[in-house]
C-alpha cells in the first residue's frame, strides 16, 4: 500500500512574529498538526503558546515564514476573508468571554445569528450543543450564576456553533480549580474523538500529561520538545473509558455548514 502524500492539516513552516526590533512573539518555529489530532502547547507565560494560536486565527499575522490551514496559505488572505476564515475555527478564550447581561441560551443564539444563522436554526441546534457540553440544564441562567467549570462549557459550547473542523483552547484551565479543570479537559478530548482537530494551550502539566497526547513545549518563542502520546500508564485507560462510552451513547454532530 503507497504511503499517504496528504498535507498536514495545520502547518507552520519557519514562522516568525516580530513584534518589533527587540521583541519577538515566534522565532522560526516548524510544527505541523495532522486532522483529528490533539496537540497541548506548553511553556511558560511570554513563550509564544498564544501568538501560535492567533497566527491560526489572523489575529497576527506572521512577519515571514507560512502558517497554513488544511493547504490554504493564511498569509495571502485578503481582509475580507479573515471573518470566514474565522467562522470555521472554534476558539475558548481563557476569559470566557460570556455576555454578562444575557443568558446561557442567548450567549449562544446571539453569536449564532451574528454568523448569518436563521431564529429556526438557532432554536432548533442551540439545545443540542448545551447537552453536549452539559450545560442545558443552565440554559436560562446568567454568567454571574454559574460556576467557573459551567462557564467555560458555555464559552467551548459557543464555540462550537459552527461545527468548526479545527478548536483552539487558549489556556481553558487556568481560571479553574484541579476538579473543573480535568472536567474540561475530558470535554474536549471528547470532541476531539469526533473527529475535531484540538490545540490547546496550557501551562497546566499535571493536567496535561494525565491524557497522554502529544505535546509540543515552546520556550522564548522556539519549540524546545515535541513529546508524543502515551506518556503514562493511565492515559489509554481515561482514552478507552471515553472512547466507549460515545461508542454507547454516540451524539449526531450539528451540521451548520
Amino acid at each position: 500500500m503507497a504511503a499517504s502524500t496528504a498535507a498536514p492539516y495545520v502547518e507552520f513552516e519557519d514562522v516568525v512574529v516580530a513584534y518589533s526590533d527587540l521583541v519577538s512573539g515566534l522565532r522560526g518555529v516548524s510544527l505541523t498538526v495532522e486532522k483529528g489530532e490533539l496537540v497541548f502547547l506548553c511553556g511558560p507565560t511570554g513563550s509564544g503558546k498564544s501568538t501560535l494560536l492567533k497566527c491560526l486565527t489572523r489575529e497576527v499575522l506572521h512577519t515571514s515564514g507560512s502558517v497554513r490551514i488544511a493547504g490554504r496559505d493564511l498569509g495571502g488572505l485578503h481582509r475580507r476573508e479573515v471573518p470566514l476564515l474565522r467562522r470555521q475555527i472554534g476558539v475558548v478564550p481563557q476569559d470566557f468571554g460570556l455576555l454578562p447581561s444575557k443568558r446561557v441560551w442567548e450567549n449562544l443564539g446571539y453569536a449564532m445569528r451574528a454568523c448569518g444563522r436563521t431564529k429556526k436554526e438557532v432554536r432548533h441546534w442551540v439545545p443540542e450543543i448545551l447537552e453536549r457540553v452539559n450545560v442545558l440544564h443552565r440554559a436560562d441562567a446568567f454568567p454571574s450564576e454559574l460556576s467557573g467549570g459551567e462557564q467555560q462549557r458555555v464559552a467551548i459550547g459557543r464555540a462550537l456553533i459552527n461545527n468548526p473542523p479545527l478548536l483552539l483552547a487558549d489556556e481553558p484551565t487556568g481560571n479553574l480549580d484541579p476538579d473543573h479543570s480535568v472536567e474540561i479537559m475530558e470535554l474536549l478530548l471528547q470532541l476531539n474523538l469526533r473527529g475535531t482537530t484540538v490545540m490547546v494551550a496550557s501551562h497546566d502539566m499535571p493536567i496535561v500529561e494525565r491524557f497522554g497526547k502529544r505535546i509540543v513545549h515552546l520556550d522564548h518563542g522556539q519549540i524546545v520538545a515535541d513529546t508524543g502520546a502515551d506518556l503514562c500508564e493511565t492515559n489509554g485507560s481515561v482514552r478507552a473509558e471515553l472512547a466507549a462510552e460515545l461508542a454507547k451513547e454516540p451524539q449526531p454532530e450539528p451540521d451548520l455548514a
